[in-house]
């Protein structure tokens, strides 16, 4: 065998330029609405933005004479370092307007916020400035669809090819490309992401909320993080069950895949129809909010535990909302909340725990394990009492009626058994700092997951403040992992990764 090149250093801090210069000139946007709301914070933003972008440029002007060649092994180092360096410099609108001081709390913040995961550390988020809200906000939406694909868009008109980096960055089994150029995917799939944040934000406006609140839960809702201008979150507008319905919709769209979205503007809806994923993500969207709907009815006081406000369409219509929207929540990891559903009833804890390993569809912007995984794993699973049977048969997996191959049957039971090892060491972790059982397997399966509200001392009325400063690193760590599904950052720690040969 012949030796693998030697890695292009300089390629990579080329690309970590040009993503915090992109970085830096999305604060200007935040700089720009803290500058209209004068909330004080205006110098401090336009500062961090300004240093991102010095960085950024500073990078780029340092490496200009690069090999425009990208390996394997560069684009999963360029996607992982990537999101760290986004991460790190994403937090010094925080840390320079002292709306959170310590690099600990602001690093998690802002690791929560492009991960999707939606886990903070606030306390009182309605006293922290608009600008930085709107900050915060902003970062779930650029990780929703990934710093990288944005990349991809960019990296052409440098003359360096983006594949590389769309395979790193979306690992999972689906192939389906909207255009031949991984680069024109990527634009349409911006494209479309663009247009259903302004139609969430038109109609969330229409339906009562003011400009502020609803861009920013629009931002959140794409990119289903769950980042809330509000204490309660979406809990604030139950008495207002048209804006959580707008939501609902929105958190449907946003954790199915995007590439459907597509064909249903193109008029395709067969496609749409006939795919396995989306039939059993919509399945199981409904049999676990009726499941849900009905306990909640005849068991829960919904009163209770919705957060202080009334019902006001009736109890078996709040009953659903409350089900359908927070079943959607963890399903497709946006995070929001409308009720605490730890308060319902110990089945419906344990339901929606189970629920925090289910994930949306592969190329949505949700987290967690994903439909196709687990319908390909099922699948594999039920074939196999066949080939006990008939030994000599071939039994193929299919998916959408098309074979799927060994190799991609091997990938996703290696994904199950790495995701759940992670999550098993995770909340051992968690279990050895302190935590009791509950609340470590939560925060160990939230961050993970990218859901953001966990179990015990983590429930979605409490937030991720109690943990000592190891364990917020910690979850940081498992969100990091969790949004590049495993492999992209885990193969970074193996000793034959930087070999070579």
């Amino acid at each position: 065998m012949g030796r693998i090149n030697r890695l292009n250093y300089k390629i990579i801090i080329y690309i970590m330029g040009l993503l915090l210069l992109c970085n830096g000139l999305f604060m200007l946007l935040a700089v720009l609405l803290s500058w209209a709301y004068k909330d004080g914070v205006t110098i401090a933003l336009l500062s961090a933005s300004l240093v991102t972008m010095f960085l950024g440029v500073l990078f780029m002007f340092t490496t200009r004479e690069h090999q425009k060649e990208l390996n394997k092994r560069e684009g999963y180092m360029v996607v992982t370092f990537g999101w760290v360096f986004m991460s790190l410099s994403g937090m010094l609108p925080y840390l320079f307007s002292e709306a959170i001081p310590t690099v600990t709390n602001a690093f998690f913040e802002t690791m929560s916020g492009y991960t999707t995961t939606g886990a903070s550390i606030l306390n009182d988020i309605e006293a922290v400035p608009k600008g930085i809200l709107f900050w915060r906000s902003l970062t779930h939406w650029i990780g929703g669809m990934g710093i990288i694909v944005l990349a991809i868009a960019i990296l052409p008109l440098l003359g360096i090819g983006g594949m590389q980096l769309f395979s790193a960055e979306a690992p999972g089994p689906n192939t389906d490309k909207l255009h031949p150029r991984i680069t024109d995917t990527a634009k349409r799939l911006w494209f479309i992401y663009v247009g259903y944040t302004a139609a969430e934000t038109l109609l969330l406006k229409l339906a009562g909320m003011d400009f502020f609140d609803a861009i920013n839960h629009a931002l959140s809702t794409l990119s289903t993080g769950g980042f809330s201008t509000k204490n309660a979150s979406v809990a604030y507008w139950n008495d207002n069950p048209i804006i959580q319905y707008i939501i609902i919709l929105f958190m449907y769209l946003a954790g199915a895949n995007f590439i459907l979205s597509y064909f249903g503007f193109k008029g395709k809806v067969q496609k749409i129809i006939k795919d396995e994923e989306f039939k059993f993500y919509t399945f199981f969207v409904v049999i676990f909010s009726v499941i849900a709907a009905c306990i909640i009815y005849f068991e829960a006081d919904v009163s209770i535990s919705s957060i202080d406000h009334p019902m006001v369409w009736g109890a078996g219509e709040s009953a659903f909302r409350h089900a359908l929207f927070q079943v959607l929540a963890v399903i497709t990891t946006t995070g929001f909340v409308s009720a605490d559903f730890t308060m319902w009833t110990p089945f419906l804890t344990i339901l929606f725990f189970g629920l925090f390993f289910l994930g949306g569809s592969a190329g949505s912007t949700s987290g967690g394990i994903k439909v196709m995984r687990h319908l390909i794993t099922i699948r594999n699973g039920i074939l196999e009492f066949k080939r006990t049977l008939h030994p000599n048969a071939v039994l193929p997996v299919r998916y959408n009626t098309r074979a799927i191959s060994k190799e991609i049957v091997f990938n996703i039971l290696g994904f199950f058994i790495l995701y759940f090892l992670s999550f098993i060491i995770g909340a051992l972790f968690l279990g050895v700092i302190g935590m009791d059982f509950v609340t470590a397997i939560g925060g160990a399966a939230t961050s993970l997951g990218n859901v953001g509200p966990g179990l015990g001392k983590l429930s979605p009325v409490n937030n991720f403040d109690i943990l000592p400063d190891i364990g917020k690193w910690w979850c940081s760590f498992l969100m990091l992992i969790g949004r590049l599904e495993l492999f992209t950052v885990l193969i970074l720690l193996t000793p034959f990764f930087w070999r070579n040969r």
